[in-house]
């Protein structure tokens, strides 16, 4: 259910805010969106896998706390992680 090295690679590159950042919450965020596209797909075939949901929910939760993060800090930042993305809508 994870994503694949060059996926992420690609996703760190495109969303990092220096040469060598793998940390910031855009590109935690930004990963964290591949996992939970990943598992949800998974999760439409197998509906009964009760620890994949609960990791799902973890990550969604996780994900929501570092989108809050951005907010509060630097508004115009999430605005443009959240475009980019795709979420909320």
């Amino acid at each position: 259910m994870s994503i694949e090295k060059k996926e992420k690679q690609a996703l760190i590159k495109k969303y990092a805010t220096t040469p060598k950042d793998t940390g910031s919450p855009e590109v935690q965020i930004a990963i964290l969106t591949g996992r939970i596209k990943n598992l949800t797909e998974h999760m439409k075939t197998h509906k009964k896998d009760t620890g994949s949901r609960r990791g799902l929910l973890t990550m969604v939760s996780n994900r929501r706390s570092l989108l809050k993060y951005i907010k509060t800090v630097d508004p115009k930042r999430y605005e443009t992680l959240i475009d980019s993305l795709g979420l909320r809508g």
